[in-house]
């Protein structure tokens, strides 16, 4: 691949029925361009985590994404309340997903932990009140 790709999604929130689209559509452009599987796997993982939380907690927000032959990068920013306590956040099990959320079979509290496992680098920017900002790399070795 000689030319990045570069692919945009906006993310509606609280639209349980959508969630979940731009990291399919991810997953099979990445298949599409002959990525191997796992990395394919782990790219696809990340993104839906993400993609759930501007679900659950923003207001949605847009995923930008951009495929090169050396790292795939996500950038995934939200206009919701942002993260007061990122180290509370980042424990398995922690969620501030309201009941009926956690009824619908989400708000586990792993989306983040998960995002991190399953990148080479991840970036959180968050400001109360205004949104937050996730940078997700993950390289191509």
């Amino acid at each position: 691949m000689q030319d990045t790709v570069k692919l945009h999604f906006d993310v509606s929130g609280n639209d349980f029925t959508c969630a979940g689209e731009a990291s399919g559509k991810i997953k099979r452009t990445l298949k599409q361009l002959g990525f191997d599987i796992s990395l394919v796997r782990n790219v696809a993982i990340a993104v839906y985590e993400a993609e759930i939380n501007m679900v659950i907690h923003a207001d949605g927000g847009v995923i930008d994404v951009d495929i090169d032959s050396d790292c795939i990068t996500v950038v995934l920013k939200d206009r919701g309340p942002g993260i007061p306590d990122i180290e509370l956040a980042m424990k398995e099990g922690y969620s501030t997903a309201p009941e009926n959320v956690r009824m619908l079979g989400f708000g586990a509290g792993m989306g983040l932990p998960n995002i991190k496992k399953y990148t080479d680098e991840m970036n959180i920017d968050t400001v109360i009140g205004v949104g937050t900002t996730i940078t997700l790399k993950v390289y191509n070795k």
